[in-house]
């Protein structure tokens, strides 16, 4: 089992920034990369930004160009640093564990695995 716990919300002004932290316990032996993913009521999960083992990152369209996602491996703990924040950005975010799969051109994948922190409240306020 891998547990996850985010932490590093919060209500923050249109065009603040905020960074959220995610620090991995347990077996995490198996993974080999780990992603943001947050949610707004009714809506679908939506993967936001994931970072390999090795540090190479992918960033989707929902925030592409507005936030970084770093990883301290020593820590055991990924973060999430998300710029010129919006109202539209406010969610839930959580921390997901998965697998990277590279291809032969070395562009890789994220596959989530089914561990999950409880995510962390982040509110945007114009």
């Amino acid at each position: 089992q891998v547990q996850l716990v985010e932490s590093g919300g919060g209500l923050v002004q249109a065009g603040g920034s905020l960074r959220l932290s995610c620090a991995a316990s347990g077996s995490i032996s198996s993974v080999t990369a780990m992603a943001w993913y947050r949610q707004v009521p009714g809506k679908e999960r939506d993967l936001v930004a994931a970072i390999s083992i090795r540090g190479d990152t992918n960033y989707y369209d929902s925030v592409k160009g507005r936030c970084t996602i770093s990883r301290d491996n020593a820590k055991n703990t990924v973060y999430l640093q998300v710029d010129s924040l919006k109202p539209e950005d406010t969610a839930i975010y959580f921390c997901n564990a998965g697998v990277a799969y590279y291809n032969a051109t070395l562009a890789w994948d994220y596959y989530a695995m089914d561990y999950w922190g409880k995510g962390t409240q982040v509110t945007v306020s114009s």
